[in-house]
């Protein structure tokens, strides 16, 4: 069964964010994702996850920089911050953004800052992650493309390199879902998933076979976490039915099947 990551930047806005650990610990997730956790000390959301039973299992970067040419020490700089909050969470997983070029060193710029930081991370027990982005909400992101992205991690050629396949930004920009992830399956560390269009819900409300293609990850034995990175329709748990299936249980469905929260 594919396993669920909550994503706190998008899911549990009920609550600030140091609250959402614990929302998404009631609603069954036991993992969870921060994209931008920079706003608060690390300290602080570290206790909150374990005080929630949860684990973080993916930051991103604060700056995206990655494929930008004369930002190396910003980027590098970034990679520090992360990496600091990375060991006090107990994360192993960061995606390294592109950032917004279209210059002709844009890719050996990426190559070679990613080779820099692969051992730096690796020295921290951290892998990086590369995630293919689409020209529609991000006009100008660097990484586009699933093949883009799995040039650049061959040629980087680091075990510690993986990608970051979000289905929502690939079936927008290349669609073929099933086929794709087949063929990157061998380097891809991380899922994320939400309804096109909207990013709301990945139900029935929207386009993507997802239990299919949950189905089909969970075939091809997966066993990295798949992140809920949407925006609800509405409150949080009034989405969750569509994760009944994977385990994802809430205290108020529990209460009306008459089980224990």
């Amino acid at each position: 069964m594919p396993r669920l990551a909550a994503s706190l930047t998008s899911m549990f806005h009920e609550a600030p964010l140091p609250g959402r650990f614990a929302l998404a610990a009631a609603a069954g997730f036991r993992a969870v994702e921060l994209q931008t956790p920079y706003g608060e000390p690390a300290t602080l959301l570290a206790a909150r996850a374990r005080d929630a039973g949860v684990q973080p299992v993916l930051i991103n970067m604060p700056v995206a920089l990655g494929a930008v040419p004369g930002e190396g020490d910003a980027f590098r700089a970034g990679m520090a911050t992360t990496l600091d909050y990375a060991g006090a969470l107990g994360c192993h997983q960061v995606h390294c953004l592109a950032g917004l070029t279209d210059h002709a060193d844009a890719e050996a710029t990426f190559v070679a800052n990613l080779r820099w930081a692969a051992d730096e991370a690796a020295a921290r027990g951290v892998r990086l992650l590369l995630e293919p982005l689409n020209t529609v909400d991000t006009p100008g992101y660097f990484l586009t493309g699933s093949a883009q992205a799995r040039r650049i991690i061959d040629r980087v050629g680091s075990e510690n390199v993986r990608m970051q396949y979000d289905i929502y930004h690939m079936q927008i920009m290349e669609g073929r879902l099933a086929e794709t992830i087949r063929a990157h399956f061998d380097v891809i560390g991380h899922f994320q998933i939400s309804g096109v269009p909207g990013r709301h819900e990945p139900d029935a409300q929207q386009e993507i076979n997802y239990p299919y293609l949950l189905s089909l990850i969970d075939e091809l034995g997966f066993d990295g976490w798949v992140g809920c990175e949407y925006r609800p329709r509405a409150g949080t748990l009034a989405g969750l039915d569509w994760a009944r299936p994977y385990g994802i249980t809430t205290a108020a469905a529990r209460e009306r099947k008459g089980t224990p929260a």
